[in-house]
C-alpha cells in the first residue's frame, strides 16, 4: 500500500491526483491533506479520504472552521510548518507537491530531506534551487519523478537508452491562445482572453503562464537540473494539438516521443505507480481517427520569455529564483490589471538584470533574493 500525501489538495493537481488515488484504492492510501484555504473543499475530501492528517496553511482562518465539520481520526494542524511535518512524517511514503509557486518549496524540500517519494508538479522548487535540490535528493536516497506532462514524457522517453546517449530533449509547447498573434496585438491582451487556454484546463497563474510561454521558461529550467543537461540540450516546439508531450533525441538520431491525449492524471499515475504501470483512468488515443501532429518552432520575438528560461537555465546560480519570483508578481499584475500583458516579460528582464547575482547561492539567500524580486517588481510596475 503506497501511503499518499497530496499537498495542495485542492487545486487542479490535486484534485486529479485524489482521482488517481480513489480508482486504485486497493494499492494507495491517503494519509495527508494540505490546502491552503479552502477549507470546505478540503473537509469535503477528508470525509471521503479519511486521512490520518489536514493541514490549512493560512492560519488566519482558524476560528472560522468547526473541527467537528472534520472526521475525528484526521489530525488537524494550521499554519505552513504543518505542511512540512506532513510532508516529512514517517508514516508517508509518497508526497505529491502540487503546490503552485515558491510556497510550495518548502513542503517539498521537507519531503526530500526525509528521503521520501516526491512526486513534483511544483516546477518553482526546481526553478529556484534545482542544484540544492537534487544534490538533497542524492544525499537522502530520495526519487524525485515529475508529473508535469513534459518533464514525465522526458522521465519516461530517456528510459529507452543511457543518460551518455542523450543528445537533447525537446519540449512541446501548445503555445497557448495566442500562437498566432502579431507582437503589436500582444500590446492589447486582457486577462479574461489569456485566462482562455485552448487545451488544458489549469488555474490561473499557470494559465497565464501557458499564455507569456513563461511556463516553457521555467521547464526550460527545471529540465536542466532535473535531467542534469546543459542548456545547448534543450529545444522547444509548438504541437497544437498536445498529445506529443516530449521527445529525447539520442546520439544515434532516434527521437523517442511519449504520446497521449491531454490529460494530467496520467502522469500522476505514472508518478504514484513507477517503476510500474496500472490500468489507467485517462482518457486513450482513437487510433480509429485520422489526426494530425504538428511541430513548429517557436516565435522567440512573439514570446521573449523563452529566452529568459534559456539565459537563466545557462546561467544558474541565483537567477531561477529572481526570475520565478518576478513573474509570479507579475502575473498577480496583470491579473489585478495594474499591467499589460506584454510587459510580463519586460518587467522579469528588468528585475533579473538588475540582481545581484550569486553564483553558488544557499537556500537562505535564494528565499532572501525571492523577497528582494518581488519588491523590486513592484516598483517597476509603480514607474
Amino acid at each position: 500500500m503506497n501511503r499518499i500525501a497530496v499537498l495542495g489538495s485542492t487545486g487542479s493537481i490535486g484534485t486529479s491526483s485524489l482521482d488517481v488515488i480513489h480508482s486504485h484504492s486497493d494499492c494507495m492510501q491517503v494519509v495527508g491533506l494540505t490546502a491552503h484555504s479552502n477549507w470546505k473543499q478540503l473537509v469535503d475530501q477528508c470525509n471521503q479520504f479519511r486521512p490520518q492528517f489536514a493541514v490549512l496553511s493560512d492560519s488566519s482562518i482558524q476560528n472560522e472552521i468547526s473541527r467537528s465539520d472534520f472526521p475525528s481520526s484526521t489530525e488537524l494542524f494550521f499554519g505552513p510548518d504543518g505542511i512540512e511535518k506532513v510532508a516529512s512524517h514517517p508514516e508517508i511514503d509518497t508526497v505529491v507537491c502540487g503546490i503552485v509557486g515558491v510556497a510550495g518549496l518548502k513542503g517539498t524540500w521537507a519531503a526530500i530531506e526525509a528521503g521520501k517519494t516526491v512526486a513534483v508538479a511544483n516546477k518553482e522548487t526546481l526553478v529556484v534551487a534545482g542544484p540544492l535540490v537534487m544534490d538533497l535528493a542524492q544525499e537522502k536516497s530520495a526519487t524525485i519523478i515529475p508529473v508535469d506532462s513534459e518533464h514525465s514524457a522526458i522521465f519516461q522517453a530517456i528510459r529507452s537508452g543511457k543518460r551518455k546517449e542523450v543528445r537533447r530533449v525537446i519540449l512541446t509547447a501548445s503555445g497557448g491562445p495566442f500562437r498566432n498573434y502579431s507582437v503589436d496585438q500582444l500590446e492589447n491582451v486582457t486577462p479574461e482572453m489569456a485566462l482562455e487556454h485552448p487545451t488544458w484546463n489549469m488555474g490561473p497563474k499557470i494559465t497565464v503562464d501557458s499564455a507569456t510561454m513563461m511556463n516553457k521558461a521555467l521547464e526550460i529550467i527545471e529540465a536542466r537540473w532535473l535531467f542534469d543537461l546543459e542548456a545547448d540540450q534543450i529545444e522547444v516546439m509548438i504541437h497544437p494539438q498536445s498529445i506529443i508531450h516530449s521527445m529525447v533525441e539520442f546520439v544515434d538520431g532516434s527521437v523517442v516521443a511519449q504520446m497521449s491525449p491531454p490529460d494530467m492524471k496520467l502522469p500522476i499515475q505514472y508518478a504514484l505507480t513507477y517503476p510500474d504501470r496500472l490500468e489507467g483512468v485517462s482518457p486513450r488515443m482513437d487510433w480509429t481517427q485520422s489526426m494530425s501532429l504538428d511541430l513548429t518552432p517557436p516565435d522567440r520575438e512573439l514570446f521573449p520569455s523563452l529566452d529568459l528560461g534559456f539565459e537563466v537555465a545557462k546561467r544558474g546560480g541565483s537567477c531561477g529564483a529572481v526570475l520565478n519570483a518576478a513573474n509570479e508578481v507579475a502575473v498577480d499584475s496583470f491579473l489585478s490589471q495594474d499591467m499589460k500583458f506584454s510587459d510580463i516579460p519586460r518587467a522579469c528582464r528588468a528585475v533579473l538584470q538588475a540582481h545581484d547575482f550569486d553564483p553558488n547561492p544557499s537556500l537562505d539567500n535564494l528565499l532572501r533574493l525571492d523577497d528582494w524580486a518581488r519588491k523590486e517588481i513592484k516598483k517597476w510596475i509603480s514607474r
